[in-house]
């Protein structure tokens, strides 16, 4: 049986790791999946570095439009991110007939109304459960699990970067520019902490959250949000 052929759009540090784990478990996921599932081919601007990563593994371009437009691939992996170059390129792959894994929650938010009507028509799947919470998981219980149940409310701590800042002001008395400074030598928060701390982040993926619980569209500019 043919295998799945994935495209990666973008390989670095999410989309290096994406291609870690799909080669280190490469034998249990056809397992699971009754196919192999590989990565063949790779998009990505640093063309040399990529090739020095996959090796001959996988076909290196720098055109991401010739990946989505290509017949024999299967999947698209978009890892660019943004919402500009990223909705042209899931578009694109999407009326090619290709599915298509995201975790871009700024995408999603924006253009998802309009990213998943394109996949309905084009009876392809837009899979996201990384988009938010992709350690909980959240987005397969509030479309599958939780599918008979009318949902009244959602509460949770959605930006792990703000809740670090926040329990440490709390917890240590420390003023905000303080606790920041300590979130980002930790690691925790971005040099541009913008989308963090202002909540435009936890607002990406609320509108998401709200979106599949609430069964209304994805509105993020009706999305209230408040830095910290």
């Amino acid at each position: 049986m043919r295998p799945i052929n994935v495209g990666l759009l973008g390989i670095g540090t999410v989309g290096g790791g994406t291609w870690d784990v799909l080669k280190r478990n490469a034998d249990e996921i056809q397992r699971r999946a009754g196919r192999a599932i590989r990565i063949s081919q790779v998009a990505d601007k640093a063309v040399g570095k990529a090739r020095k990563r996959v090796g001959k593994k996988a076909k290196v371009l720098s055109d991401p439009f010739r990946v989505v437009r290509d017949a024999q691939i299967d999947i698209i992996v978009e890892l660019i991110g943004g919402t500009t170059i990223a909705k042209e390129l899931v578009l694109e792959a999407i009326r090619n007939g290709k599915h298509v894994v995201t975790a871009n929650k700024a995408l999603l938010a924006t253009h998802g109304t309009e990213i998943f009507a394109a996949a309905q028509k084009n009876a392809v799947m837009v899979a996201f459960e990384g988009s938010v919470g992709g350690g909980i998981p959240i987005i397969k219980a509030l479309r599958e699990g939780l599918a008979a149940n009318r949902i009244e409310w959602i509460a949770g701590i959605i930006n792990g970067t703000s809740n670090f800042i926040l329990s440490e002001m709390r917890d240590k008395s420390l003023d905000f520019s303080a606790a920041l400074g300590d979130a980002q030598r930790r690691g925790y928060a971005e040099a541009d902490p913008t989308f963090d701390i202002e909540g435009i982040d936890a607002a990406h993926k609320l509108t998401i959250l709200s979106a599949l619980a609430f069964g209304i569209p994805m509105q993020f500019k009706k999305c209230f949000r408040e830095g910290i």
